[in-house]
């Protein structure tokens, strides 16, 4: 039942957003909500990584570096070309290009495993971009909005580490001490994630029902193309490099879906209540758009002769 729920959790977005907006009296009031649910998210995220599945991907590392390379390199140009090309006032462009620097999303893991990708290369890829984070998206930030946006580097990196850092290290600590007990209630962590997210999503759409108004459509726009060229772009490069047809997978599913989550908690923080609104309608998209490519992919069968599926020797793949 708690997996049911999980995977429905496009549509339980859908759905509370559109309560938020006929009824933002409800939700808008508790923005002050939104940091510790991302923090129970991540603590979530922490107590289902296990040490040994990092080991265990860190055999190919080259994936590791490209794919994170990609999630701070592909992502933030695209978010800035998508705000160039749309000519999107300057608080969306803000909350657009904040969310293009910030790291995987959490959801991706989930999606990976219903596309039959490499699950494990996903949590890992997640891990890393989001352990990188606490440096990469405020300077990143910085980089492509400081000329428009005052941008508070330091008190964005501090942000981040309490909102993302602690709290992962926190969950994997929990889960490497006390492993056979949590056993029992890790499938409950997912589910909470899931409902913490559209909680957040839905004080996000309260707080901008008029905004919405205005510049809903602009934003869906602006966020559909911005996923799309992260899907496509994340794919695409790693079919170039050669890579297993379930690595690209993996990879378009990593860069192509955001910790849109972050992006909401520090632009209500550090920019406006309209900077946060692209990461909310991505968080409704992103899932969409990802749960849709992975009923697609997960009918087709990963070929046999996959590379990644092939034995390791000496280290080497052969």
């Amino acid at each position: 039942m708690l997996k049911k729920f999980t995977s429905l959790f496009p549509l339980w977005a859908v759905l509370l957003s559109a309560v938020a907006y006929v009824y933002p009296e409800y939700f808008a009031p508790h923005n002050n909500l939104i940091v510790p649910l991302l923090s129970l998210i991540m603590l979530g995220m922490g107590v289902t990584l296990s040490v040994g599945s990092f080991f265990a991907v860190l055999k190919k590392p080259y994936v590791v570096i490209l794919g994170t390379l990609m999630q701070y390199t592909l992502m933030p140009l695209a978010a800035w070309t998508v705000c160039l090309a749309l000519k999107l006032p300057t608080d969306l462009a803000a909350g657009v290009i904040l969310l293009g620097c910030c790291p995987g999303g959490t959801a991706s893991n989930v999606i990976c495993y219903l596309a039959k990708g490499d699950v494990a290369l996903s949590i890992v890829l997640t891990s890393v971009s989001t352990m990188v984070a606490f440096l990469a998206t405020p300077f990143l930030t910085w980089l492509f909005i400081g000329q428009t946006v005052d941008v508070d580097v330091m008190g964005m990196l501090v942000s981040v580490v309490n909102i993302v850092i602690v709290p992962v290290v926190l969950g994997l600590s929990i889960n490497y001490f006390f492993e056979k007990r949590i056993t029992a209630v890790r499938d409950v962590f997912p589910a909470i994630s899931a409902l913490a997210i559209v909680v957040i999503i839905a004080i996000i759409i309260g707080t901008n029902s008029e905004n919405l108004e205005q510049s809903g459509l602009l934003v869906l726009v602006a966020v559909i193309l911005h996923n799309g060229l992260g899907l496509a772009g994340g794919y695409g490069v790693a079919k170039a490099f050669r890579l297993s047809e379930k690595e690209a997978r993996t990879l378009a599913i990593e860069v192509g879906m955001q910790n849109s989550g972050l992006s909401v908690a520090l632009a209500i923080k550090h920019f406006t209540a309209a900077a946060a609104l692209p990461g909310a309608i991505f968080s409704i998209w992103h899932n969409l758009s990802g749960a849709f490519l992975a009923g697609h992919w997960s009918k087709k069968t990963v070929p046999d002769n996959d590379k990644s599926e092939r034995p390791m020797k000496n280290g080497h793949m052969h």
